[in-house]
């Protein structure tokens, strides 16, 4: 992955560490936050993953809210929804179905 002028450490650990997150899975905002060692830096996460140039090969389109629900996407959550039903992950009502069952832990 190539380093972009104009983005930060913090956005680069994040899109490093996603990754890592398989195919049918999902991780969260906090803990990705958490995996790179920002403990309180969500939102940051979301900056970021908004920001991605790479995706879909940085997945962000695998990353939801701590409560299941799908939360935003770049290209908008239909794609967003449409990307995890096609890699398996079950949504119902923007809600991940069987949370624990998708979640990736690092």
């Amino acid at each position: 992955m190539k380093k972009q002028r104009d983005s930060t450490e913090l956005e680069h650990k994040v899109w490093r560490v996603l990754k890592r997150v398989p195919r049918g899975k999902v991780t969260t905002y906090q803990a990705l936050a958490q995996a790179i060692g920002y403990f309180r830096a969500a939102r940051a996460v979301g900056n970021a993953l908004h920001k991605n140039p790479w995706a879909p090969k940085v997945p962000c389109h695998r990353v939801v809210k701590s409560n299941g629900q799908t939360g935003g996407y770049r290209s908008g959550i239909r794609k967003k929804i449409a990307l995890l039903k096609s890699e398996g992950v079950r949504i119902k009502n923007g809600k991940i179905v069987d949370f624990e069952k998708f979640l990736f832990k690092f």
